[in-house]
C-alpha cells in the first residue's frame, strides 16, 4: 500500500479542482527510492506543458491535472485527468508496485474523467488528451 498521509496532497487536490484557483496541476512523487510514501512535490499553473517539464525520467509519479478546452465559441469545459507516469529510466522494483499504488492514489484523487498512462513526455501532449476527453464526455456536436 502507498502511504498518502501527507496533508498537503488533499489541499493541493482541492486547489486544482477550484474554479477560483489558477493552480491546474499537482505532482506526487515517492519520498525516496525505497519508500512507499507519496508526497506533494510540485504544483503549477502552466497545464500539461509545464507538467511535462516537471517529470523525471528516472521516477514513477502521479499527477492530477485540470484541462480546459472549448467545444465551440461559447462553451468552455474543465475536465480532470489522472496521470500515472513511469519514466523510461524508472527502476524495475518501482514499476512493479505502480498498479497497486495507483489504486491507492485513486482513493485520494477520486474525481477524474480519464486516466493517462504516460511512459514518454509526449504521451502528455494536449491535443490527443483533449480528443480523449471529448470522447469520454458523451455528446459531441463537432464530429470528434
Amino acid at each position: 500500500m502507498a502511504d498518502l498521509s501527507d496533508s498537503n496532497i488533499s489541499d493541493a487536490y482541492q486547489e486544482v479542482r477550484s474554479d477560483k484557483s489558477d493552480t491546474n496541476w499537482l505532482l506526487l512523487d515517492y519520498e525516496g527510492d525505497r519508500s512507499d510514501k507519496l508526497v506533494l512535490t510540485q504544483t503549477g499553473t502552466g497545464g500539461l506543458a509545464e507538467l511535462q517539464g516537471a517529470l523525471d525520467d528516472g521516477k514513477a509519479s502521479y499527477a492530477y491535472v485540470r484541462v480546459e478546452y472549448a467545444n465551440d465559441k461559447e462553451s468552455k469545459r474543465n475536465k480532470f485527468i489522472l496521470v500515472v507516469w513511469i519514466g523510461p529510466s524508472c527502476k524495475v522494483m518501482r514499476k512493479a508496485k505502480i498498479s497497486v499504488h495507483a489504486a491507492d492514489v485513486k482513493k485520494v484523487l477520486p474525481v477524474f474523467s480519464i486516466e493517462v498512462p504516460a511512459r514518454e513526455k509526449s504521451d502528455l501532449d494536449e491535443d490527443p488528451i483533449i480528443v480523449r476527453l471529448r470522447k469520454a464526455g458523451g455528446a459531441s456536436y463537432d464530429g470528434v
